[in-house]
Parts: structure tokens; sequence; C-alpha cells
């Protein structure tokens, strides 16, 4: 397997892409480069020597097909160490000496992405925006914390299918429109409803969808979206520095995903133009898709993994426009602890209310011996305490899953073409009415209350 690096023309060491000068620069001699002007010294270095010496080949066993299939091996060639990748890397960076790496048989033997986002932020960015993840997690174990607990911290490239496609959609809602009147023993409700019909196409550039088995894709749909004006045609020296994934899952396999996220998008923006309705539901909706193109992408990832009680917890921080994502783990000691504290909170401030309600309406009734210990006043002090309890609950779980913004993506939004929406019909159609009505009750202040209803079809 041959193995290339990109050695500086000023000192000879090792050149690495540097993500905030968008560069190639040397660490030894801080020599920055033009990517097309060191690709070009690159080929010049690589012309073949004049000299030329015939070495007999030594007899070595052959790798078996499947050895061939896992295994990818090679040698570093600023320190010698022995290189091993899996099948799906094409770019490694030496375990010994840290330089890069570039697998060529690899590059040469898949499919060449057509373009590639660069790295913008560094590896210190990354660990900043985990810090900053951290704050305001009330429920976050204190040792995960205050422990330095990032094991491991790698620019990754990973490869991602962009779908471009123009969208035909035919899509019909079932309406309704209320209005409410009343005479002196009845309230009227009556119901019309509509048959509503849009019939249009709007067009999706670039939509995204990993390629990637080995990662999940709640998160790597969670760290979109890329900066497409950073989009660059694809250079392998981009590579340089770190590491990049081959895609295992291809681009027919992921059609499925990108195609369901165009759908939701377009009903999303078609039901927009049905309004001044007071229901709105899908009963029938088509989207075809014409024209679609597939491209072959490289976009920048950071990947941080922690270890905490034996189980690994990823975080991604898009490399380019830094947004974090991940899941933390959850104190289940202080998940309890806040519960009980916002159910004794609320439950004192909820009885304490009740208790000057009763006392108001007792003063007023002209009662001055309170008494505090009968049936109702009991009954409506636990339901204080239950309330604060499930209050307590509820602040609790939305905390929890604050702790988790790994969220799949289901919509396409981002990625519409602007202004190709275009309807060829917009349809809305009356179908039929029910009126319903419901006599009003009389309560014990000679006011009308109401109960029971019928109503009727026109």
């Amino acid at each position: 397997m041959l193995i290339k690096e990109y050695k500086c023309p000023n000192c000879a060491g090792a050149v690495r892409f540097s993500s905030s000068s968008q560069s190639m620069k040397c660490p030894f001699c801080d020599a920055e480069f033009e990517i097309t002007a060191l690709e070009s010294y690159q080929k010049e270095l690589e012309l073949p020597a004049e000299d030329h010496f015939d070495w007999e080949k030594q007899s070595q066993d052959s790798w078996n097909t499947l050895e061939q299939d896992e295994l990818s091996t090679g040698s570093c060639p600023s320190c010698g160490a022995e290189l091993v990748g899996d099948k799906n890397s094409i770019a490694m960076v030496c375990p010994c000496c840290g330089n890069s790496q570039i697998v060529l048989k690899r590059l040469s033997g898949m499919l060449k992405p057509d373009y590639l986002i660069p790295f913008k932020l560094e590896k210190k960015d990354a660990v900043e925006a985990l810090k900053n993840f951290y704050k305001g997690k009330r429920l976050l174990p204190d040792c995960f914390k205050n422990e330095n607990r990032v094991n491991c911290i790698q620019g990754v490239y990973f490869p991602f299918w962009l779908y471009d496609a123009q969208t035909k959609a035919h899509i019909r809602y079932k309406t309704t429109r209320t209005k409410t009147w009343s005479d002196s023993n009845y309230i009227y409700v009556k119901t019309d409803f509509f048959s509503v019909v849009r019939d249009g196409n709007m067009g999706f550039e670039k939509v995204p969808v990993d390629g990637s088995e080995k990662m999940n894709d709640d998160y790597m749909d969670a760290i979109e979206p890329f900066d497409y004006a950073k989009m660059k045609d694809f250079q392998s020296a981009f590579l340089s520095g770190f590491l990049a994934e081959k895609y295992d899952v291809d681009s027919e396999s992921c059609k499925e995903r990108a195609g369901k996220r165009m759908k939701a998008s377009v009903e999303t923006e078609f039901a927009k133009s049905v309004s001044g309705y007071s229901s709105v539901a899908v009963e029938s909706s088509t989207v075809n898709v014409k024209g679609g193109k597939i491209k072959y992408s490289l976009f920048p990832v950071w990947v941080l993994n922690s270890k905490y009680k034996n189980e690994n917890y990823q975080f991604l921080m898009n490399g380019e426009s830094g947004k974090l994502v991940g899941r933390l783990p959850v104190d289940k000691g202080k998940s309890w602890k806040y519960r009980f504290l916002f159910t004794g909170i609320f439950g004192i401030i909820f009885t304490l209310i009740t208790q000057a309600v009763k006392i108001y309406q007792e003063m007023e009734n002209g009662i001055t011996n309170f008494n505090f210990l009968d049936q109702s006043n009991i009954i409506f002090v636990s339901l204080s305490w239950l309330i604060a309890f499930i209050f307590g609950l509820t602040i609790v779980k939305f905390w929890k899953i604050k702790m988790n913004t790994a969220v799949g993506q289901t919509h396409a939004c981002n990625y519409i073409i602007p202004g190709s929406l275009k309807f060829n019909e917009k349809k809305d159609s009356f179908l039929y009415s029910t009126v319903s009505k419901t006599r009003k009750q009389k309560n014990s202040s000679g006011g009308m209350g109401s109960f029971g209803g019928r109503g009727g079809r026109r």
C-alpha cells in the first residue's frame, strides 16, 4: 500500500492543512503554501529518479481475500511505524509520530468525492465547545464535569451523499371553519368542511445524507447545516492532518432517507398556503422526484469520546460552524433531589394559595372559626401536592431532554432552492356543514351554563 505525506519545500518537514488560514502550513518552520502550488511541488517530488536498481524480489505469502477485504497496512515514511487501517479508512494519522499520511491505494479504489468542506475550527475549539455544552446541565454528574474525561479528540472527514431534485407534489387537505352564536337557550356551533388541493413544484439542492454506517444518523443529522459557500472541489491535500472515512452506505441505500426529508418539507411549505381555517388535516399526499442528481462529499467533524461508568459518550462538533451535539449522562440522585425540591416548593406555594382562598371565602360568609381539617380542605391540599409533584416531574423531564441534543432531521427545509416553489393549482372547495347546539344550564346565581348538545348536517 502506498502512503503519501506532503513535505515542506522549505525544511522538508511534514506539512499539514491549517484550518485557521485555510492553507497548507508547516508546523516546524511556519511556512504557508497554497494547496495548488504544493500539489504541483509534490508531483515534482514524485517523479521517478534517474537512478534505477533491480533488486530480486523476496517471495512472500500472499494475503487471502478476506484479509485483503478487512485490513490495510503500510509503513509510516517519517518514523517507519506500521500503520493499520480498516477497509473504510482512506486517510490515517501515524499513532507514533503524529505525522499525516494519505493512503493512496484507498483513494484510487473508491469513488472520488466531488466536494469537500475544509476544517475551519481546531481541536481546542472542540474542547472549549464541550466545556460550554456542560454549562447549565444541572443533572450532570459532578465527577463527569470536574474530571478531564475526554479520551480521544479526532478531526474526521465524514462521507455525505448530496441529493439534488425537482419535486412535483399533489396534496389534498381536509379543512374546517367554525362559527359560534347563541340565543337565550342554546349555544350553536356551525362547522364548514372544505376540500383543499395544492399542486405544484419545488426544488432541492444538496440535501445531505451521511454515508457512514459507523456513525449514528441522529448525530450526523443534528450537526447540520454545513455552509455550502465554503464547499470546494475535492483535493486530497485537505485530508492532510485529519482522518477520513470512506462511505460504507452507498447512494442507492440513502435515497429513501433523502426522499422522506424532501417529502416532509414539501408538505410543510405547501401547508403554509392553506390559511383561514380552524383546522387543517392532510388527506392524501403524493410527491414525485424528477431529474434527481447525486454528488459525493466529505464534511468536517470533530469527534470527542468520553468514558463514564464503562459507557462511552460521544460528541460531534461541526468542524465548520462549531455546532456541538451529544448525549450526557444523567445523575439519578440529582434527578430525584430536584423532583422532591420542586415538589416541596410548589406544594407549599399551592397549599398557601388554597388556604388563603379558603380563609377569604369563610370570612366572606362570616365564619371566623376556621377548620383546616375538614374533608374538603384535606382533598384540596392533597391535590395541591399532587399537582406540585407533577410540576417537579415535568421540570426534571425537560432538563433530561436538554441532556441529549443528538436529534435526527425529518425535514430538508434548509436545502430548498429559493423561489423554486411554484403552484400549478390552488383549489379550495366547500364540502358540507354541520351545526351543533348545546343547551344552556341554569346555575345557582340564576345565570345560564351549558350541558349536552346535538348536531345536524347540512
